[in-house]
């Protein structure tokens, strides 16, 4: 690990403090990010088993409640220190206020007022802290008739309009995983609103609270769609345009082996390079006639159904067509662009075994990311964390006989 100990010191935010009190997909996915860029991420986590409602949960399921895994595989806990800390003692509470003094950053998703009940709000943090940057990520925000109410990833993309646009026409919207909403509309934006209020504190010299709800960064990236509506005032219907699965140009079909191969020649260049490819030039000069959509779909099926998806991949990429295998998870590793990108990668655990993850997106010249550390167990930097505040060995034993840490 020792050279990447030496690449973190050269990172864009090496030197920056994070405290990460989240534990579901948007809040942790922002600080993996901030955590590759170099940024020390201390994860704090409730010690113990889970209690109140997750361990009634717990009981009741017969499984274990939520908490983020610590496979070594498991990128979006990568980057981070773990301190267990039980914020509802007042021992916990004063630890973390001290950690607050000096950190850069705090990223929490609670419900409103959560953190409030726990003295540890922006307002308190602030007041020992003017620096602070405090992210609260939730699914309405922090302001509106909705702030109060409960949810996941397929609430807030129906709650946007998202969902209503995902679809084969005539049938039910297709759930896309959780990627809009918590990893897209909440981790990434979270993440931009941080790095924004870090460049604001640069001018400034004072930190902010960045509120940042999923429901609207899903409606943020609805801009375009949204535009259209205000200029033509028309509701599109699922799986009629041109870029929702309504046009034979801009589609997936089914190949030989049962594979697909996706096309997306929206431009008219593009277009008339498929219609050559495939040997059908009589579509050329009808891309938008809608009322031959139908004749064209039907032959377009019928020929890729005559070649593997890897043969006409072969073919397309050579025609200059817009044209994208769809891989299933089990082929990534053996692409040849995302392995030139670096986008699975190997680490090594401390036992020496060699494990994958996902590779660092954000590619920079001077100041790459890296990454650093493994996903840490529950508590597993407890005692260096609290060392670094210059608390005594004693008192950290007698505290975490006392279940205030692990």
């Amino acid at each position: 690990m020792e050279k990447r100990e030496e690449m973190a010191g050269s990172a864009p935010l090496s030197g920056i403090k994070v405290l990460d009190l989240t534990k579901l997909a948007p809040g942790p996915h922002c600080t993996m990010i901030l955590g590759d860029l170099g940024a020390d991420v201390i994860r704090v986590e409730e010690p113990g088993e889970p209690t109140g409602r997750r361990a009634a949960q717990a009981g009741t399921a017969d499984v274990k409640a939520p908490r983020p895994s610590y496979a070594p595989t498991n990128a979006v806990g990568r980057n981070k220190r773990s301190i267990g800390l039980n914020l509802k003692s007042e021992v916990g509470r004063e630890i973390y206020l001290r950690l607050a003094r000096d950190a850069d950053i705090v990223v929490e998703e609670f419900r409103p007022g959560v953190a409030k009940r726990l003295g540890i709000d922006y307002d308190v943090l602030s007041r020992i802290n003017p620096r602070l940057i405090y992210c609260a990520v939730t699914g309405f925000g922090q302001t509106g008739p909705y702030r109060d109410l409960v949810g996941h990833d397929l609430n807030y993309i129906a709650q946007a309009g998202a969902l209503s646009l995902i679809g084969r026409r005539n049938q039910p919207p297709t759930i896309p995983l959780n990627l809009l909403a918590d990893y897209a509309g909440g981790g990434m934006h979270a993440t931009i609103g941080i790095l924004a209020a870090l460049i604001a504190r640069a001018q400034t010299g004072r930190g902010q609270y960045v509120d940042i709800a999923m429901l609207d960064g899903v409606m943020l990236l609805l801009a375009q769609a949204l535009s259209t509506y205000f200029t033509n005032h028309k509701v599109p219907e699922r799986g009629t345009q041109p870029g929702d699965g309504g046009a034979p140009f801009y589609n997936l079909y089914e190949t030989r082996d049962g594979k697909i191969i996706t096309i997306a020649s929206m431009e008219p260049w593009f277009y008339g390079n498929l219609c050559r490819a495939l040997k059908c030039e009589q579509y050329i000069g009808h891309q938008y006639d809608r009322d031959k959509w139908p004749e064209m779909f039907d032959t377009f099926a019928r020929i890729f159904k005559t070649k593997t998806r890897d043969e006409w991949w072969n073919i397309l990429t050579q025609a200059d067509i817009c044209v994208g295998r769809m891989m299933t998870l089990d082929e990534l590793e053996n692409d040849p662009q995302i392995r030139a990108r670096n986008m699975i990668v190997e680490v090594e655990t401390a036992s020496g075994e060699k494990v994958k993850q996902v590779g660092i997106s954000i590619k920079l010249s001077e100041t790459p990311g890296s990454i650093r550390l493994l996903p840490p167990k529950l508590g597993e930097h407890t005692d260096a964390i609290l060392a670094e505040l210059g608390y005594a060995s004693q008192d950290i034993a007698q505290w975490r006989a006392a279940g205030a840490i692990r």
